[in-house]
């Protein structure tokens, strides 16, 4: 379930009508719900209540430290891919203990901030990186807890550009190869090996990919142990998907939790889960508003003020989001495409989509926007980046304010 729904003919997010919020604040804007984001990151949560777990809410999907310091008051820690995501997260409040550092290319300064930072674990991604880590630790006199991403070749079934358990993706270690390398590091002075991580993928709506990725990985926790390396945490990442349209079907959480919990029961470790967008997803959305219609040899075009500077997904991934109005409108449906003002052919948010017949000025809603969202937002044609809002029933905060022209310019030297 998720907040925005109509009330009569108008849409609303809990008690605040978006017309009002777009009159007041502006758009492109940003809406997230309070109560949607604290719903389905209890639903998650919950579905792991049974074992020794720590939720590490993905910081990509959706960053704003008012939305991460919203789920570290009710105990997250933060999944994190670069220094300032780390930077955020303490900023939130998040418990630096809670904190788990992926990613693929950690830069030298990101990783003494972290060891200074005294993080929980970095998740590594090569033999090299193992090995920095225990050279720059040594070099200020601490040890770095590392785990070991794990690429357990397992199809994930969803848009090869967010799959990343195959072996040719860019992350991780292959499994054929893991067991040597846990060997090699756990001799190593300045590391501490506590950890595997397996992540295949994101926006899994089938349950199945993470269970087949579970039944490699435990059976080489069980090895590890036989060795003596004492793997404390399994970390089986995120990306349990979210319904975008009517055809797809989000799996239960609480599914999720009986399988992953069935499947690892008796290996003795303390699970990270790293969700993001089943939280943050349908938890937001962005309002657009329709400057301009056209119809250029009879394709209908809908000019609205978002572009892709700020919803990039449907340009990069070709990804699907609802279209409404946020007035309901008794005209009938058209087909065509909803476009932005960017100078790229590629700038749109739907196309060839059925979608009522919108007019000058009218107010659209585009839905499942809270994940990868406005974290992907850019200033590409020098637009300034839209403004976030938290609504809280029948009262909201801007949490991220609108930016100006001099933001764009800010630390260009003349």
């Amino acid at each position: 379930m998720n907040y925005f729904e109509y009330k009569g003919d108008e849409l609303f997010c809990e008690d605040i009508s978006l017309e009002q919020l777009a009159e007041k604040e502006g758009t492109p804007l940003y809406v997230y719900s309070k109560k949607t984001l604290l719903q389905h990151y209890h639903a998650f949560d919950d579905a792991f209540s049974d074992i020794e777990h720590i939720v590490c809410y993905s910081v990509k999907a959706c960053s704003n430290i008012n939305i991460l310091k919203l789920f570290c008051n009710e105990g997250s820690g933060t999944d994190i891919v670069s220094g300032g995501e780390l930077f955020r997260s303490l900023k939130a409040g998040v418990d630096s203990k809670k904190i788990v550092y992926s990613g693929v290319g950690k830069s030298a300064a990101e990783i003494i901030f972290a060891l200074k930072s005294d993080i929980l674990i970095f998740n590594t991604e090569s033999v090299q990186e193992i090995e920095r880590i225990n050279e720059l630790a040594g070099s200020i006199g601490t040890k770095g807890s590392i785990g070991i991403r794990i690429n357990p070749n397992v199809d994930p079934k969803t848009h090869p550009y967010i799959s990343t358990g195959l072996k040719e993706n860019k992350f991780g270690i292959s499994i054929d190869e893991a067991f040597d390398v846990y060997l090699a590091a756990d001799k190593m002075e300045n590391i501490d090996v506590i950890g595997v991580s397996c992540h295949i993928g994101s926006q899994l709506l089938d349950v199945t990919p993470f269970v087949d990725a579970l039944a490699k990985v435990t059976d080489l926790i069980k090895k590890l142990h036989r060795e003596g390396i004492a793997i404390k945490y399994l970390d089986i990442g995120g990306g349990l998907g979210i319904p975008y349209n009517d055809g797809e079907k989000a799996t239960d959480p609480r599914i999720y939790g009986e399988k992953v919990i069935n499947a690892i029961r008796d290996i003795g470790c303390t699970l990270i889960l790293e969700p993001g967008r089943v939280i943050a997803g349908n938890s937001g959305i962005l309002l657009t508003k329709v400057l301009y219609t056209k119809v250029n040899e009879g394709k209908n075009f809908v000019i609205a003020d978002a572009a892709m500077n700020d919803l990039l997904r449907p340009s990069l991934y070709g990804s699907y989001h609802g279209i409404e109005s946020v007035h309901k409108k008794d005209t009938p449906m058209i087909n065509g495409d909803i476009v932005g003002p960017i100078c790229e052919s590629g700038d749109f948010i739907a196309k060839d989509r059925e979608m009522p017949d919108f007019e000058q000025d009218d107010l659209i809603c585009v839905r499942s926007a809270g994940a990868y969202g406005f974290t992907m937002a850019s200033n590409y044609n020098s637009r300034p980046r839209a403004a976030e809002v938290l609504v809280d029933g029948d009262k909201y905060t801007v949490i991220n304010k609108r930016e100006t022209y001099d933001d764009l310019i800010k630390g260009e030297t003349k």
